[in-house]
Formats: C-alpha cells, sequence, structure tokens
C-alpha cells in the first residue's frame, strides 16, 4: 500500500445500517482498490470478523441490535483488527469510552473522504507494526530515536536524559505509534490503576517531555494532543 491510496488490496468492513452511509463508503473504498464488506448488525459483523479476517473496522456505534462500545469491548478480547469509531456522537465522553474499550481511533460524522482515508492509513500502519515493535530493540521516528535495550533515547544523535516517568511514557507512546492513547489508559500504564483520575499528572509530564524531545514544543511534531481524550505520537508517514 502506497501513501497516495487509502488502502489498496485491504479488506474493509463497514459495520452500518444506514443504507446510504454504507453506499458512499463503498464507492469511496473500492475507488481506492480496496475489497469492502458490509454489515447491518452487530451480529452479521460477528460473524464476519473470523471468517472473512478483514484489515479494517469501519464502526458505527449505533446499531439496531446493541452498543458499538460493548461489540468493540468484545471483539478485543480475541482480535486486534484496528477499529475506526464512525459516529454522530460527538461527545468528548462517547470517544473516551470508545477508544478505552480498544477502538483505534474516531471520527465524527459528517467527515471528510481524506481524513478517513489517512486515518485509516494510519491505523493499518499501525497494526502492522505492532508485532516488530512488541520484538523491536530500537523505535526510531525521524531525529528521535528510541534505543529500549539500552533505555536510552537521543534526538539527532544526542543523548536526552529523561526521568523514568518520562521514558515509561515515551515507550509507552513509540509502541502504539499513531494509536490515540486515552488519558486513563496512559495513567494506568505508567501510574498504575489507583492514578487512573489524575489527568492532571499526564498534562505535566507531557508538557516536561515535549520540552525534551520536540524542536518546538509549544508546537509539536511528535506528541500531540486529542483535546479532551488523550494523545498520540505521530508515527513516521
Amino acid at each position: 500500500m502506497t501513501t497516495t491510496t487509502a488502502a489498496a488490496a485491504d479488506t474493509i468492513l463497514v459495520v452500518e445500517d444506514e443504507p446510504q452511509m454504507r453506499r458512499f463508503l463503498r464507492a469511496t473504498l473500492e475507488a481506492h482498490g480496496a475489497r469492502v464488506l458490509e454489515a447491518e448488525t452487530f451480529a452479521q459483523a460477528s460473524m464476519l470478523v473470523p471468517t472473512q479476517h478483514p484489515d479494517v473496522i469501519l464502526l458505527d456505534l449505533g446499531l439496531p441490535d446493541g452498543d458499538g462500545i460493548d461489540f468493540t469491548r468484545r471483539l478485543r478480547a480475541w482480535s486486534r483488527v484496528p477499529v475506526i469509531v464512525i459516529s454522530a456522537r460527538g461527545r468528548e465522553d462517547d470517544k473516551v469510552s470508545a477508544l478505552d474499550a480498544g477502538a483505534d481511533d474516531y471520527l465524527t460524522k459528517p467527515f471528510g473522504v481524506n481524513e478517513l482515508l489517512a486515518r485509516m492509513r494510519v491505523a493499518l500502519r499501525h497494526a502492522r507494526a505492532v508485532g516488530d515493535a512488541d520484538d523491536a530493540s530500537e523505535v526510531s521516528f525521524g531525529q528521535l530515536r528510541i534505543d529500549l535495550a539500552r533505555r536510552e533515547v537521543t534526538r539527532a544523535g544526542t543523548v536526552i536524559h529523561l526521568t523514568p516517568i518520562e521514558y515509561r511514557l515515551l515507550t509507552l507512546l513509540a509502541r502504539h505509534a499513531g494509536k490515540v492513547l486515552t488519558h486513563q489508559f496512559i495513567l494506568r500504564e505508567v501510574w498504575g490503576p489507583a492514578y487512573a483520575s489524575q489527568t492532571h499528572y499526564v498534562r505535566v509530564h507531557m508538557a516536561e517531555l515535549r520540552k525534551k524531545i520536540e524542536t518546538e514544543p509549544s508546537r509539536p511534531s511528535h506528541l500531540l494532543t486529542e483535546p479532551g481524550v488523550g494523545y498520540r505520537l505521530r508515527g513516521p508517514d
């Protein structure tokens, strides 16, 4: 797959009960070379995922037979297929709930075609890199390099001295590069379950981390904020 096509040769499962939206998504994705599967209910989607092995799922949250957040949570018990929520629900609470349940990204209707295709490229890159990242001894993003074996971080060859919390925060984001991580997920993974409500911890340490790894901390190119939701580390293009 190249950067000029969204999902060439990939199989995309569209889980959506509105026929007009399904037609729009099918036409858009097939125009970019994708194979498109459709499900009008979560029951249909649950049968298609294990038999057709989609590369990405585009998921509406509100279907006649249930809620997409519950579907995502059950799916994550056995599958790592990328899930991009496409929903009319635009509240921050809905986004956080979907992402905490295991969704990779969230788009609010209406949305632009180019944004959808870009989010799909990111989700596919993350899915294909996550296995390598789990086994890798080194992760690089532009001039930023994380040597996991030596626990050393450099930028343009210069060693950056991080606190233990900053290092855990950066490596967590690196292992999920391109994916939105909610405040609660970051707090559980870096500080522990007892700190899941202390969102100011993340903001303070993220600000310090940006000062150390970003060329312009006020205009970050690596550590991006998803307002009201969390953060993502921009992966290599």
